[in-house]
């Protein structure tokens, strides 16, 4: 750690669960179709489109028999479909079916509406200074955390 006090770690962990939270309980609005390790799986499909499974395993950080396990299961469900891949028959490739594409908005829907609510509680000029703060840490440290960086940093 370089110059970092203690309070200031401090605000970002709590910021860390708050978000954690609401990531958990936007889930919950499915009723159960779906775990949050699947929902996870259904929400790279929805960034990466149809893919290749050990690009899922790759995004995720799982291992691949992990990701199979969670495929199976989806599949069974009918939120995921599983394609030979036309350039290597021993790769399979992923893709969601309208049912997973559907799982997948109602929880961006929920997250939207209960952020927003969350965010009606600050002032503009605070809406701004945190978007402003929370773009930069984006672009400081999204690789390596499943984010994308906002705006290019200066070379």
């Amino acid at each position: 750690m370089t110059d970092q006090a203690p309070d200031e770690v401090e605000v970002l962990q709590e910021a860390t669960r708050l978000l954690a939270g609401v990531a958990l309980r936007s889930v919950e609005v499915l009723g159960g179709a779906v775990t949050l390790p699947q929902y996870r799986v259904l929400a790279v499909l929805s960034d990466l489109g149809d893919v290749r499974s050990a690009r899922v395993s790759d995004a995720l950080g799982l291992e691949a028999s992990t990701v199979t396990r969670l495929v199976d299961r989806l599949a069974a469900a009918g939120h995921v479909t599983r394609d030979a891949d036309p350039t290597n028959r021993s790769a399979v490739t992923l893709r969601l079916t309208a049912s997973g594409r559907h799982l997948v908005a109602q929880v961006v829907n929920w997250r939207h509406a209960e952020l927003a609510g969350i965010l009606d509680a600050l002032t503009p000029d605070e809406r701004g200074a945190l978007t402003r703060s929370l773009e930069r840490l984006i672009d400081v440290a999204a690789e390596g955390y499943g984010a994308t960086a906002v705006h290019r940093l200066p070379m």
